[in-house]
């Protein structure tokens, strides 16, 4: 797991937590169930049995791969519209090809990060390159999705390029831990991710033995999701593995700790790290879209099916797929993400 590595954690700023600073305890732990996206690349539902007030701000989050594809195997997903949210992708091993209707994308790999503002409407696709799909290789990566309060849903779409040279990096108070900051703050050092929405991403990477203890900001919620390898969360050691999601409860600090005992193919522990201020609006959520009520879901649909999220650019108008609707709660198809029927809080 690459993404991104120093020869020497040593020379990285520790982050220290403050004296009697407070512990936040474990709220529930699930395990996230596994199914395919897009044109068929495995992913992991890491949100999945969670309520969404537990995760406010974010939505969704899907763990791609890990998986080694053969020759002819890497797929992707085809052109399809998103409303009113943020997707964040991570790529940890493995290449991606980005492009959206507004001119934004790019091919980010090991350790970078792309970061779209869908807002009033954005079609996008993401895809393997066909150096990929021919010779196969691993891939391994995430995709978040953050919510946007109303006032921001209509906002311009915008891209962002996070080159994996760019993140922030510092070390845990024992050495053991390599944090990387995505986006957001941790014990003052500051991610290069720009945030509509007041958030923090994390990606960290124990060693065998290796206790965690990161400062957290008490307004934030704080989600923890194991990407691989095995440990405990919280001062009760709830145990945790690759695929489980941990909620955390009021409190300034995330406990974290790696087993001394790892699987071969996984020597360190790694652990996707989230929180943000939770944004407290309702959430009407179908398919590609996330607003506040079902009546703008529903107009989200009408709108791309009347081409007003735009269209897809000429040189790629042979791949494009019909977005289906038959009713309210019906299965939609040809399009990334897709829940059954409306959710809401």
């Amino acid at each position: 797991m690459p993404a991104v590595t120093v020869s020497d954690i040593t020379v990285l700023p520790r982050i220290v937590s403050e004296p009697g600073a407070r512990a936040r305890r474990v709220k529930s732990v699930t395990t996230a169930p596994q199914g395919f996206e897009g044109e068929g690349f495995p992913v992991r539902r890491a949100f999945a049995g969670v309520d969404l007030n537990d995760l406010d701000p974010f939505i969704h989050l899907d763990q791609m791969g890990e998986v080694e594809y053969a020759p002819g195997e890497p797929k992707g997903t085809p052109w399809h519209p998103h409303r009113g949210f943020e997707t964040v992708t991570y790529i940890i091993d493995g290449i991606f090809d980005h492009k959206d209707n507004h001119g934004g994308g790019g091919t980010i790999t090991n350790g970078d990060t792309q970061w779209m503002t869908a807002g009033a409407g954005i079609l996008h696709i993401e895809t393997p390159p066909e150096h990929l799909v021919v010779s196969g290789g691993l891939f391994h990566g995430f995709q978040l999705w953050v919510n946007l309060p109303a006032a921001k849903k209509w906002s311009t779409p915008a891209y962002q390029d996070i080159r994996a040279g760019d993140v922030g990096l510092l070390a845990s108070h024992d050495g053991g831990t390599l944090i990387r900051v995505i986006a957001g703050e941790v014990g003052g050092h500051k991610g290069p991710g720009s945030t509509q929405t007041p958030i923090t991403i994390v990606h960290a990477t124990l060693a065998p033995g290796a206790e965690l203890r990161l400062p957290w900001r008490k307004d934030y919620n704080a989600l923890a999701y194991t990407l691989n390898g095995h440990g405990t969360v919280g001062e009760e050691r709830q145990p945790v593995q690759m695929g489980q999601l941990a909620v955390m409860a009021d409190g300034d600090v995330l406990v974290i700790r790696a087993d001394q005992n790892q699987e071969s193919r996984s020597p360190s522990m790694d652990v996707l790290i989230l929180g943000g201020e939770p944004i407290r609006e309702s959430v009407a959520w179908m398919g590609p879209f996330v607003m506040n009520t079902k009546a703008e879901v529903l107009q989200a649909f009408d709108d791309f099916q009347k081409g007003l999220l735009g269209t897809v650019p000429a040189e790629h108008v042979a791949v494009k797929k019909p977005l289906q609707r038959s009713g309210e709660g019906s299965k939609l198809q040809g399009i990334h993400n897709t829940p059954d029927g409306i959710q809401s809080n």
